[in-house]
């Protein structure tokens, strides 16, 4: 059974937030509705989704400013909602990070289909050798495999697998329950304790002086930084 996407959507008209929803579902999306921009961030945090429909006239913060502290740690995509159409939007969502744009009303066949291409877009592409080659450094997860210094390295499973996660998005920041789903699994029963456990043995088994490293992002999460 495939993990369901899933779909943060904020708005602050609640029909229109539910009514999205509703599409969304259908299609076998996982949503969560939220109706004012300050809860939008926190929401971001603690769902972790895969895609974000943002609406741009938000109570407490707008949507551009929403836009703006999501691109601070995350290149998840972002689809701007406006009832508005002026051009000046449509530029101004696009330069500060958004993928895409629709303007309401629009149509659920059009929504639905906005947000599948969008999602196809940031879809990695295949890469047969599943192999990340940097300073001192290869990881293979093709054969389960880390050469560090020309030396095999015996790390478990889950520890390779998030390594090679993180080093194949470098210096992008990703929540705990962001690495918690794609790592072991949306069905995961766990707390993001897990993710913390495995990274302290990861930083162990390494050099702190290579160039490349597992850096905490206070508050939000981590990422493999690459200097």
């Amino acid at each position: 059974m495939s993990v369901k996407q899933k779909i943060l959507i904020v708005d602050d008209d609640v029909h229109i937030a539910e009514l999205i929803s509703l599409y969304l579902n259908k299609e076998g999306y996982e949503t969560k509705e939220v109706y004012s921009g300050d809860k939008a961030v926190k929401a971001f945090l603690s769902f972790a989704p895969n895609l974000v429909l943002l609406d741009i006239m938000l109570p407490e913060m707008n949507g551009y400013d929403v836009c703006k502290e999501i691109r601070k740690i995350s290149n998840i995509p972002i689809v701007m909602l406006t009832a508005k159409g002026e051009t000046f939007d449509k530029v101004l969502g696009l330069e500060l990070g958004a993928d895409d744009y629709i303007v309401k009303p629009f149509e659920p066949k059009e929504l639905i289909a906005r947000v599948k291409a969008v999602l196809r877009r940031y879809e990695p592409k295949e890469d047969n050798s599943k192999k990340i080659v940097i300073p001192n450094l290869t990881i293979d997860l093709g054969n389960y495999s880390v050469i560090y210094h020309g030396k095999q390295m015996d790390l478990p499973p889950k520890e390779l697998e998030l390594l090679y996660f993180l080093a194949s998005n470098p210096n992008q920041v990703f929540t705990r329950e962001q690495l918690l789903d794609r790592i072991w699994g949306y069905d995961y029963v766990g707390d993001t304790r897990t993710v913390d456990v495995h990274i302290k043995r990861i930083r162990e088994k390494f050099d702190e002086k290579e160039s490349w490293s597992i850096k905490t992002v206070w508050g939000v999460g981590y990422k493999f930084d690459i200097q």
